[in-house]
């Protein structure tokens, strides 16, 4: 399974949602490869996965895709990511 978590520039908030979604997938027992990148390049980055994490104001920005988008509101909330991440992957 892949997911990417997307900010809106550079890497510096997806980095944290994306360790952060790692922590939560570990609680969760489930294997993915998480990576992290722009909003700019979520088209390609985010071309073969299953699961693009975001904040509400970035959803706009996403490409067409076939991939559940999952709206984070707190990128530091474990339990949140975790709730979430749980509904997407089943």
């Amino acid at each position: 399974m892949k997911i990417v978590a997307i900010c809106g520039a550079g890497i510096g908030t997806s980095a944290i949602l994306k360790l952060n979604a790692e922590r939560a997938l570990e609680r969760l027992g489930v294997e993915a490869r998480v990576s992290a990148t722009d909003v700019a390049s979520v088209g390609v980055a985010a071309s073969d996965a299953q699961v693009i994490l975001t904040s509400p104001e970035l959803v706009q920005h996403i490409p067409a895709t076939n991939a559940d988008i999952v709206v984070i509101d707190n990128y530091f909330d474990l339990d949140e990511i975790t709730t979430k991440l749980e509904i997407a992957v089943g």
